[in-house]
């Protein structure tokens, strides 16, 4: 069956714009379009990806990683960083509701299925799987992968055996693979179902995974554009990452276009109220599956969209491995200023302790009137607002520690990062451009 039989006769010059053959089978097409996403990058490219990564382990552990477990960052943001966090492929993680298309896509972009992929339409995915690049197809399970050396999960050792029973590896080999790794995640519980307990911090997972990864697709299928309680947290758990977020509404086939409206403006209105960001969000609409489109739901207009829809999405990733450099510096820095931060409130809050008596009715005055103390470190240091912690979570871990205990502010260790920020990672990247203008 030829391209334009599928997607509508009045398509065909626009399939013919993009160069694609009316003599391809579906999911020829298709393949077509995310074969292009594993063009390997030239050699210099290569070297001088490499030698940025080289370079950032070099400054972490030179400069940043002593000033964050001086002041226990890793236990009030994020796990201290490894070689494996440095090196490892660009991650892509996809959330939404049980039976929205997340492993139906993964399966689409590969081509093929992978090693414990389970697709049906109640909630067939229980478990975080992370499908990536290996010389067979196998599962590792969660225990076995979170002690390789070479694979940055370590930190996912933190949310207990409960979770690693849940998590797992799925390796296979696919030219895609070999430039991103992807992420399939359980489906958010709606309706009654948010009563299960799962046995581990769900939402902690998710953010722990957001940090690690490039892109962030949020999945909704028409006929479930509800956003249950637990997928808010969810949702709010990705916060200061919203650059990473892109939404797909999938399944778009299966309403017509005067009601494919209607769940557009529903969905936006949703998300709206969740994201709490001036910026309208980025929404894909089509059907990310292998199977024909259904042409009389959808007809011309409707199937000429979902083309468009399906091309920009695929640039989108297109751009992940080539950009995957810029986004790990960005990362680095936006760490780096998270780390100085919650040195200088520790400091200010261990300066604040009484040298002999009342230490306990202070530090709990100091706890309680956490925002207070922040605002004074933002107008000492003149450090922006925008990169402050949130206060609630920061002041449920300072309970567990005694802050007379902490280190004082050491300006040695400030002084390294800035000295990062401000020189070393500049001519680290003018380096890096200067390798990429040859």
């Amino acid at each position: 069956m030829s391209l334009f039989r599928i997607f509508g006769r009045s398509s065909r010059k626009f399939l013919a714009a993009y160069g694609i053959s009316f003599f391809l089978s579906p999911p020829s097409y298709y393949y077509y379009g995310f074969h292009s996403l594993s063009d390997n990058p030239d050699k210099a490219q290569l070297s001088s990806m490499a030698a940025v990564n080289d370079g950032l382990k070099r400054l972490y552990n030179q400069k940043l990683k002593p000033l964050e477990a001086t002041y226990h960052f890793d236990d009030f943001a994020s796990p201290l960083l490894t070689d494996s966090d440095f090196d490892a492929k660009p991650m892509v993680m996809l959330l939404g509701q049980y039976s929205t298309g997340k492993t139906t896509f993964i399966k689409h972009v590969l081509k093929s299925s992978y090693p414990g992929a389970h697709i049906g339409p109640e909630p067939t995915t229980d478990r975080f799987i992370v499908v990536m690049s290996g010389p067979d197809e196998r599962t590792i399970p969660g225990n076995t992968i979170t002690v390789q050396a070479d694979m940055p999960f370590s930190g996912l050792t933190a949310f207990g055996s409960a979770f690693l029973s849940k998590f797992e590896c799925s390796q296979m080999p696919h030219p895609l693979l070999e430039h991103m790794t992807l992420i399939d995640t359980p489906g958010v519980l709606s309706g009654e179902k948010q009563r299960t307990d799962r046995g581990y911090d769900f939402t902690g997972v998710t953010s722990w995974f957001a940090a690690k990864c490039d892109l962030i697709l949020l999945l909704f299928d028409p006929h479930k554009l509800d956003i249950s309680d637990e997928f808010k947290r969810v949702i709010s758990s990705l916060r200061g990452h919203d650059d990473k977020i892109r939404v797909v509404l999938n399944k778009a086939d299966q309403v017509d276009t005067q009601q494919l409206m209607r769940v557009y403006g529903a969905l936006m209105w949703s998300l709206g109220r969740v994201l709490n960001t001036p910026e309208v969000t980025r929404v894909y609409i089509g059907s990310f599956s292998d199977g024909p489109l259904n042409e009389a739901a959808a007809g011309p207009i409707g199937c000429d969209l979902f083309i468009k829809e399906h091309n920009d999405l695929l640039a989108d990733l297109r751009d992940i491995p080539k950009n995957a450099c810029n986004r790990r510096v960005n990362e680095f820095v936006k760490r780096a200023r998270a780390a100085k931060i919650h040195a200088h409130i520790i400091g200010h809050l261990k300066k604040e302790m009484p040298i002999l008596i009342g230490k306990t009715t202070a530090q709990e005055k100091l706890i309680y009137n956490l925002e207070e103390e922040f605002s004074k470190v933002r107008r000492e240091f003149h450090l922006p607002a925008g990169d402050f912690p949130d206060v609630e979570h920061y002041r449920e871990v300072l309970r567990s520690y005694n802050i007379d205990e902490f280190e004082r502010l050491k300006p040695k260790l400030i002084q390294a990062v800035d000295d990062m920020l401000g020189y070393d990672i500049p001519e680290l990247l003018k380096d890096f451009r200067n390798q990429n203008d040859r």
